[in-house]
């Protein structure tokens, strides 16, 4: 008959427990796998099965049992190393958001909104649109395989029950935030410039004929004006967004190394 200790569960338990607290931290905040249209248990069932895969080529878990006090700390810690990661992989679709709502504004369909299921808020349109670009930009690029990739590298920059989260970290993402905003406006430059211009080619054109009734021509104009180079500026968002992508990984992987720096 085969028998089995109880230090043994423990170190099973631990073995798989605490690799599965960072990977579902991942999958509750990283862009994709936290998608409202994905249900709760499939994602789970994903976490799971991530999980498995990357159990035996991970390092050797601390012998410590996942149903005490330490072992609940360290799960906490696991679950908040996987927030953090999906924290700075989502700042990349942030600045998507900023740059489709700055064209919006400056198209006039900033009243152009609807419910978004996914940010539990009122979205405009064109940040829609352009955030499913981007998911579908950064499927095409393997983006979910490399997220992946960086998520099995991090046992081994921040290993389990080593050093806590330096405060390093946290400085490192919050410069990487602040870039949301200038990569959101450089995303919406060229229709920023463009609607500029055809803004003040209305305002010369009401000086040379005042008779012409400038609210009712230039909304259509400035409309007709951002879809024309919207739809010309397409084909080159890919190249923007694959730009972006290698830099939201590597502001990841600096994330995580200065988390697992001495403080």
């Amino acid at each position: 008959m085969i028998a089995f200790s109880s230090a043994q569960l423990d170190a099973w338990l631990a073995a798989f427990m605490f690799p599965l607290a960072r990977i579902l931290g991942l999958m509750a905040s990283a862009p994709v796998f936290n998608n409202a249209g994905m249900p709760r248990r499939v994602r789970v069932a994903a976490g799971l099965v991530v999980t498995v895969a990357m159990v035996p080529a991970l390092p050797p878990m601390p012998a410590i049992a996942a149903g005490s006090w330490q072992g609940l700390l360290i799960l906490a810690e696991q679950a908040a190393i996987g927030v953090l990661m999906g924290l700075t992989l989502r700042i990349v679709f942030a600045a998507v958001d900023v740059a489709g709502e700055m064209i919006g504004l400056q198209m006039g369909l900033a009243f152009a909104v609807f419910y978004d299921p996914q940010n539990a808020a009122q979205t405009p349109v064109l940040s829609e649109f352009l955030g499913l670009l981007a998911t579908l930009i950064f499927l095409a690029m393997n983006g979910h395989l490399l997220c992946l990739a960086v998520l099995m590298e991090s046992f081994q920059w921040l290993p389990v029950g080593g050093a806590t989260i330096a405060a390093g970290s946290f400085r490192v993402l919050a410069a990487w935030m602040a870039t949301m905003f200038s990569a959101g406006v450089l995303l919406s430059l060229p229709l920023v410039a463009a609607l500029l211009i055809a803004n003040i080619a209305m305002g010369v054109l009401s000086r040379v004929a005042p008779q012409l009734n400038l609210f009712a021509v230039g909304f259509p104009v400035t409309m007709t004006a951002g879809f024309v180079v919207l739809m010309i500026s397409v084909p080159y968002f890919g190249a923007a967004m694959e730009h972006l992508f290698d830099q939201g990984f590597a502001a990841l992987r600096m994330v995580l190394t200065a988390a697992g720096a001495p403080s």
